[in-house]
């Protein structure tokens, strides 16, 4: 029997006042939901890190709007120091937003990016990736069935990812778009850790009703 661990119904500013961003982070509330974007320029992205811990075997879900595009947007799971402990551990280098930080820096992740609009090819062939960090592996992949701001009409639509030891599944609405289980050729299996949004600029987006449930 699954249960609650963790609820923020991410509908105010305040709802955030103690997670951690790195990079220029703007957030405002709208309506029951909570509008984020960058706070700098095209090339100022973000990374914004819930202050809570979880183990392994978690249910992550959330609703998501896309407001103004172009952009991206992304979540990491599982985050720890690639070394061992915390991510906020002394000794590990700073980050201030830019990718390359996240994904082939001292920490070690899962991140699932999606609603992928920031680049012409991205717009083009519309996927969602899961990658494997540190090094960047992209180890899943499917179809993206995220519409465009023009046509969601800023409606919500539920994104849901299950961590459970080397098993990670990807969902949008119900409708499943990638199961992926992790055989170690790129590394350690990723288990517990810290989650957090990521956005690339320009993207506006609205949040609500994050739950983490253990399986």
């Amino acid at each position: 029997m699954t249960s609650l661990l963790y609820r923020n119904l991410l509908r105010d500013p305040a709802d955030i006042s103690d997670w951690i961003a790195e990079g220029p982070v703007a957030a405002r509330a709208a309506g029951d939901a909570l509008l984020l974007s960058s706070a700098g320029g095209f090339d100022d992205h973000w990374t914004l890190w819930c202050p809570e811990e979880f183990g392994d075997g978690i249910r992550i879900s959330w609703e998501f709007s896309p407001r103004q595009e172009p952009g991206l947007a992304m979540l990491f799971f599982a985050a720890s120091a690639a070394s061992g402990g915390g991510i906020f551990d002394p000794g590990l280098a700073p980050r201030t937003g830019a990718y390359p930080q996240y994904h082939s820096g001292d920490i070690r992740t899962l991140h699932v990016s999606y609603f992928r609009r920031r680049w012409e090819d991205e717009r083009a062939f519309h996927t969602c990736n899961l990658r494997k960090s540190p090094g960047f592996h992209l180890v899943a992949q499917g179809a993206d069935p995220l519409p465009p701001v023009v046509d969601a009409r800023e409606a919500f639509y539920r994104v849901d990812v299950v961590k459970d030891g080397a098993r990670v599944a990807f969902s949008i609405d119900g409708l499943p778009l990638f199961a992926w289980t992790d055989d170690e050729s790129t590394g350690p299996h990723v288990r517990g850790g810290r989650l957090g949004f990521r956005q690339m600029s320009p993207l506006t987006a609205a949040y609500r009703n994050l739950e983490v449930h253990s399986l």
